[in-house]
């Protein structure tokens, strides 16, 4: 043993740098990602909905995996707090590496790039490499969420993320939507490490969309040779190619507002499904972005000028798009901390976010962005059963979830974390007993 009663095997699993060993394991989930064959009914003293009138004393119907049906008593919103035992539908976050990434700083147990000189990446998949046993996950559950977007980094196109709900032992359970959405980062557009200016991503990208589009006219005539020198490989042209054809969506991260317009621009040009992700001054350009219909994905802590493309964040952000008419998504950015993003929405709220669009910031806008509305971001008959019961209100920092089902599936709400606290808790009381025993027979 070494110091603090850890065995040496133990502190590297603390770490991260081991599996746990078996006396540590993370609990299994209690169920795979398919849908549930049971039927069970959900119980809560009130389902909040955002837009609509708050139910209290609500039953929630599950079947297959799906909500089958919801009764309860709706109550006036403006007269309502919510109670202890509070339902909403599951959390999402949209910019996480969740699944990717282990320990940031050991880069053997990174997934979520492709080291390159060359900073087209488009066919790089983020869903191959997703760890449904990652130690991020049951943590991530534990704030509350059901689903992130794991999500690629690096170049000026980092490749595909996908939709994955946080439950089933393989990837192939876990992954909704293994191919979500195409994403371009403008400030990091040159190889990882080197900074190029703004236009040059620019250019590279127009020739990248011109490239793909000559390719999907004439694939057997890049196969024989028979075109010009094209500025990405025939993977990569494939998947632009589906984005031109508006089966996948771009992502944009970028921040200036003056960036935000370019992009804005070459969206209608080339008829991209675009969402525009940090957006630090968004805000500036919220009329722009509403007029085009674009949703953001905001971090609400972004609030300091971070860098030259973020002078002007502001803590309001998420609030003066919401009020322009933009679709606003929250996220942490962050693949640890996505646990937060109930903070972070409360911090939006705080800032002048209304409650309900703060709500839906993290369960149905997120869904409705990229086109899955239809099966997640509320609790509705049909919709897949991804529900959180809360002790309370859920952008309360001392609120906790009591309950947590994916799928229709119950899962439990621990971690290596609280494993290792309740072993090492236990293990202090009894060493203190044993103190006193020893005490009282001298």
């Amino acid at each position: 043993m070494t110091a603090r009663g850890f065995s040496r095997r133990e502190w590297l699993a603390l770490a991260g740098c081991l599996g746990a060993p078996s006396a540590l394991a993370q609990p299994r989930a209690t169920a795979p990602a398919s849908p549930a064959a049971e039927t069970l009914v959900v119980r809560a003293a009130a389902l909040l909905r955002p837009g609509l009138p708050p139910l209290r004393d609500v039953a929630v119907t599950v079947a297959d995996g799906l909500v089958r049906e919801v009764t309860g008593t709706p109550v006036d919103a403006r007269e309502f707090s919510p109670p202890e035992g509070t339902m909403t539908a599951g959390f999402v976050d949209l910019l996480t590496s969740t699944g990717l990434v282990e320990v940031e700083l050991e880069a053997t147990s990174r997934d979520d790039s492709h080291p390159s000189p060359d900073p087209i990446r488009a066919a790089f998949r983020a869903a191959d490499a997703y760890n449904p046993a990652s130690m991020v996950i049951p943590v991530t559950r534990m704030g509350g969420l059901t689903s992130v977007g794991v999500v690629p980094r690096g170049g000026l196109v980092a490749g595909r993320s996908a939709w994955a709900d946080l439950a089933g032992d393989t990837a192939q359970e876990a992954l909704a939507v293994p191919e979500l959405a195409l994403h371009v980062a403008i400030d990091d557009g040159g190889p990882d490490g080197e900074h190029v200016s703004r236009s040059t991503s620019i250019l590279r990208l127009r020739e990248l969309l011109e490239d793909a589009r000559v390719f999907a006219r004439s694939p057997a005539a890049f196969e024989r040779n028979q075109l010009y020198r094209m500025s990405a490989s025939r993977l990569d042209l494939a998947v632009v190619g589906q984005a031109l054809a508006g089966k996948l969506p771009v992502v944009f991260h970028v921040d200036r507002a003056s960036d935000i317009l370019v992009v804005l621009a070459l969206a209608n040009e080339w008829r991209l499904r675009a969402v525009v992700a940090s957006a630090a001054e968004g805000w500036r350009v919220a009329r722009q972005l509403a007029a085009a219909k674009v949703p953001v994905i905001v971090n609400p802590f972004d609030d300091l000028p971070r860098s030259f493309a973020a002078l002007q964040a502001n803590e309001g952000n998420a609030a003066r798009l919401a009020a322009a008419g933009v679709t606003v998504c929250l996220s942490t950015g962050e693949t640890h901390n996505a646990r937060k993003l109930r903070q972070a929405a409360g911090n939006a709220v705080r800032a002048g976010l209304p409650y309900d669009d703060a709500l839906r910031a993290v369960t149905s806008s997120p869904a409705r962005a990229f086109g899955l509305d239809a099966r997640y971001g509320s609790v509705e008959p049909g919709k897949i059963a991804n529900l959180v019961v809360w002790s309370g209100d859920p952008f309360e920092t001392r609120v906790r979830p009591t309950a947590l089902y994916v799928r229709g599936r119950q899962l439990a709400l621990r971690s290596r974390q609280t494993t290792l606290f309740g072993r090492y808790r236990s293990l202090a009381e009894r060493s203190r007993q044993a103190r006193d025993r020893a005490a009282r027979t001298r």
